[in-house]
């Protein structure tokens, strides 16, 4: 199979995916990374920076010499506490790096894919109000304001709040622009899968990476034996293995979408495929989202 391009693959769901892939059979995996990546060839690769992005998206070309993308996975991803970090280029720093640096790799790298190539951007279910997951729902899709919160006249003045929208908005951007790329006609007529993955709620990842230490301690706590009660509770939570095995049995085409299917959900460590929320089937919404991040990354929409 030709190559696999990879973000977030040097720890948590990543991580056991990344193991997964770099021990099948004639598979050679590219993983981005701010250092050395435990599985595959590590490519270095900056979300804060929009020409680190670049850089990375260059180096797999050349790294490639020519042979086409096979799976490209964009798994990395965070959640902060507040609002008030900022990307190299300016952006809210959830928001950059949970959704438009990722952005920017898709336009980057889709003309590398080859013919039935796989798509899989990392979301959460948390973009759907009906999930029941106690954060805050997004009010919206609007590159230009979670890009640049402070001028949302409309946004939540708790910073802590005002994180978690940050946070499902930039999940409910990433189901939007699955929906978009599975409607461009150079991925339809390569027969491209596009699938936006929601892998659950998984603790023990370092998805909680910069929230404040106490957050940290218990979300490490809760993804090992402590946590055994809450998954057996929640359909929604799973555990390491079993995203992780999700996210790689996507790549490899062991799993295919059924058809006019593009969200993908891990419930009791099983793929389902629910419908999205109501404004991630907004095509107004995914039109207007991936217009809008091209003018943030510089690209012709």
């Amino acid at each position: 199979m030709p190559a696999i391009v990879m973000t977030g693959g040097s720890s948590g769901l990543g991580a056991v995916a990344a193991e997964s892939l770099a021990r099948s059979d004639d598979v050679r995996l590219l993983v981005g990374a701010r250092g050395a990546a435990p599985y595959g060839e590590a490519l270095a690769l900056d979300l804060t920076r929009l020409d680190a992005t670049r850089s990375f998206a260059s180096d797999v070309v050349d790294r490639l010499d020519g042979e086409p993308i096979g799976a490209l996975l964009l798994n990395a991803g965070g959640i902060r506490s507040d609002v008030d970090g900022r990307t190299g280029d300016g952006f809210e720093t959830t928001f950059g790096v949970n959704y438009l640096a990722h952005y920017l790799l898709l336009r980057e790298l889709v003309p590398r894919l080859a013919r039935d190539a796989v798509v899989v951007l990392t979301t959460s279910g948390t973009h759907d109000p009906d999930t029941g997951a106690g954060l805050v729902p997004p009010r919206h899709a609007d590159a230009k304001r979670l890009a640049y919160p402070d001028r949302d006249p409309d946004i939540e003045r708790r910073p802590r709040k005002a994180a978690q929208h940050a946070y499902t908005a930039s999940k409910l951007c990433a189901v939007l622009t699955v929906r978009r790329l599975a409607a461009l006609p150079e991925v339809r007529e390569r027969d491209v899968t596009a699938v936006a993955l929601c892998p659950g709620q998984v603790f023990g990842t370092g998805l909680a990476r910069s929230l404040p230490r106490p957050m940290r301690a218990a979300w490490s706590v809760l993804g090992g034996p402590v946590g055994r009660p809450v998954r057996a509770l929640s359909a929604t939570h799973n555990t390491r293995t079993a995203a992780g095995a999700a996210l790689a049995d996507l790549a490899l085409g062991r799993t295919r979408p059924p058809a006019g299917r593009t969200y993908a959900a891990v419930r009791r460590g099983r793929i389902t495929w629910p419908d999205p929320s109501e404004r991630a089937q907004d095509d107004a919404a995914a039109e207007a989202l991936w217009r809008d991040s091209a003018q943030l990354v510089g690209l012709a929409s």
